[in-house]
């Protein structure tokens, strides 16, 4: 293919002659024609040149575009996705919807009762364990008399983080109910219950949602609940011994003393057949029933305090400094052993001591001062049976 090449225009004449005419290329020997078609076709020409690098420009200007075209579609692709999703979704709620339907209120009900059942003995199984250690005492609030108790509900949720606290140790009946224990530390937020009947030493406890105590100049257990604010049921425990008849070391009218492992409710006491040595009972907590009875042989008198972990009676040798966790009763093999287990008692006259199964911790009244204690159990995981 041949190429046009131009010349720009070159001037003819000499000075003088009126200056410098253009002088044209030679068109007449390209292109045929007039004179006047020959001007027309060269500007054509250079207004198709300019034509073009306009156009040149424009796209140009037009290319950082290509990417937010790109971006574009793959918007576009995804919105697409997105809404078969929603389709997807909308399909899979309605299958659940028709299912959960097929259940009556009562089968979900029993249900989670029956999951509900096996977490626990799954927990069972693999938390409880020996005692092997107690840690420095925890100074949570200093307040109150000598003499006295305070709790957490050993059965409730987490979520619940309600504080129990009674001041006393006898012919008490109120009984402080703190919402958090940050409001018990600072001693706000916080209702009053007036117990009907009034309590014997620092024995109590909080177990789903109510109070287990010892009625006052008895051996009467009485189960007092929080929410109705009203005695559920009172029974008397045959043959228990009360009003200082066998107390732990320090009196305080501590004949009778309940608390709660992971296994349920218990409470331990003295009877004149069992000779003052302390006696361990199961105890229905909705009937208040002994279940099953326990004589451990050691004498109760000699007992600083107790506590129960994993169906174990832990016995402390005083109330005093120097105490330490000095004898073991095993309620599943009816055998038990001594044990030298420090104790670290930092204000010298513990009033009262319960293990929380919830929070894996021991609860202690120390001279007008309210003490946590962590603990360390040997896990002893039992493969046998189902979950």
């Amino acid at each position: 293919r041949a190429s046009l090449h131009v010349q720009p225009p070159r001037c003819s004449g000499l000075p003088g002659e009126g200056g410098c005419r253009p002088v044209l290329p030679q068109w007449d020997r390209i292109l045929p024609g007039s004179h006047s078609a020959r001007v027309c076709l060269v500007w054509f020409f250079f207004l198709l040149v300019s034509l073009k690098q306009e156009l040149k420009d424009k796209m140009t200007e037009l290319l950082p575009l290509m990417p937010v075209l790109d971006q574009y579609k793959s918007d576009t692709r995804l919105i697409v996705h997105l809404k078969e999703e929603v389709r997807n979704l909308s399909g899979s709620l309605l299958a659940i919807q028709e299912e959960m339907g097929a259940y009556d209120y009562e089968e979900l009900q029993q249900r989670v009762l029956m999951l509900e059942a096996r977490l626990h003995a799954c927990m069972q199984k693999l938390g409880c364990g020996k005692l092997t250690g107690v840690s420095n005492p925890i100074t949570i609030r200093a307040s109150g008399s000598r003499f006295g108790s305070w709790m957490t509900d050993t059965m409730t949720p987490s979520a619940d983080s309600r504080v129990w606290y009674m001041d006393g140790y006898y012919k008490g009946r109120r009984v402080l109910e703190f919402r958090t224990l940050n409001d018990f530390v600072t001693g706000q937020n916080f209702v009053q219950h007036l117990l009907p009947h009034p309590w014997a030493g620092t024995g109590h406890v909080v177990f789903n949602g109510s109070l287990y105590y010892n009625k006052y100049q008895s051996n009467i257990a009485v189960k007092y609940h929080f929410r109705s604010r009203s005695v559920l049921v009172q029974r008397s425990l045959a043959g228990a011994g009360y009003n200082n008849t066998f107390p732990y070391s320090w009196g305080g009218f501590s004949d009778i003393d309940f608390m709660v492992d992971e296994s349920g409710l218990w409470a331990v006491y003295t009877t004149n057949q069992n000779a003052g040595n302390i006696v361990v009972s199961r105890v229905d907590p909705q009937t208040l029933e002994v279940l099953h009875s326990w004589d451990t042989g050691y004498p109760k008198r000699s007992a600083g305090e107790s506590f129960m972990i994993c169906g174990t009676l832990y016995v402390t040798n005083s109330h005093l400094a120097g105490a330490k966790i000095y004898f073991a009763y095993y309620t599943n093999t009816s055998s038990y052993e001594y044990t030298d287990i420090p104790f670290h008692n930092q204000y010298s006259h513990i009033s009262m001591l319960d293990y929380n199964p919830r929070e894996r911790v021991l609860y202690t009244w120390n001279n007008g001062h309210q003490v946590i204690y962590n603990v360390t159990l040997f896990h002893v995981i039992k493969t046998s049976g189902e979950l």
